[in-house]
């Protein structure tokens, strides 16, 4: 059985590690960027992940220990930088971040594309 299997993010013929690159580097590119436009799988798939690394910028540890939770969720310096910068700007609200609105579907194989930026 698989109890507690994320599947929103499955990629065929393809091992966790890659997975997690994937994550890491559509967040990163996320809180650089500010919006991002990827389908509507990697969309979902991301996220949790931007929730949770907003609410641990929010929180009351040193700028420090944000830092050192942060950096590992992405890969450059610039995106956790971001990320403590964009916090502040949501420290009255609880979840729900991000926006989901769909785009198109690819010409080439037909995934529907959609914008992920912040609300």
């Amino acid at each position: 059985m698989r109890h507690r299997v994320k599947k929103n993010l499955h990629f065929k013929w393809k091992d966790q590690a890659h997975r997690k690159s994937v994550v890491r580097s559509l967040v990163g590119s996320f809180f650089e960027n500010g919006s991002l436009i990827t389908t509507n799988k990697r969309a979902f798939a991301i996220v949790p992940t931007i929730d949770k690394l907003i609410e641990m910028a929010k929180s009351a540890a040193t700028e420090y220990n944000k830092i050192r939770y942060i950096t590992p969720e992405v890969f450059t310096e610039a995106a956790s930088r971001a990320v403590i910068a964009i916090a502040p700007k949501y420290m009255d609200r609880h979840g729900w971040y991000t926006r989901i609105t769909p785009l198109k579907h690819r010409v080439g194989d037909g995934a529907l594309l959609v914008k992920l930026e912040l609300v």
